[in-house]
């Protein structure tokens, strides 16, 4: 078996907080309050992306050339974040 733990807080002290829209558990944590997947489908919610997205934005990358570094290919639902 799996042993899951927080992403934010490392912490093993999480409760089942129902699925995402494709299904995938979703995850609470009673630490720091925060809730999680395992798997992302949208890739834009993975950690580190707005980030990248961020710094991107900053050297004067335009859309598509955001789009394909960072590996979105729904690119455009992300600008609305």
């Amino acid at each position: 078996m799996q042993t899951i733990s927080c992403p934010h807080s490392s912490s093993k002290d999480l409760v089942k907080n129902g699925h995402s829209e494709n299904g995938s558990q979703r995850w609470r944590c009673n630490t720091c309050r925060k809730s999680f997947q395992l798997d992302y489908r949208y890739n834009a919610r993975k950690q580190g992306i707005k980030e990248q997205i961020a710094a991107l934005t900053l050297n004067s990358s335009d859309v598509r050339d955001i789009s394909r570094r960072v590996e979105l290919f729904n690119f455009i639902q992300f600008i609305t974040l």
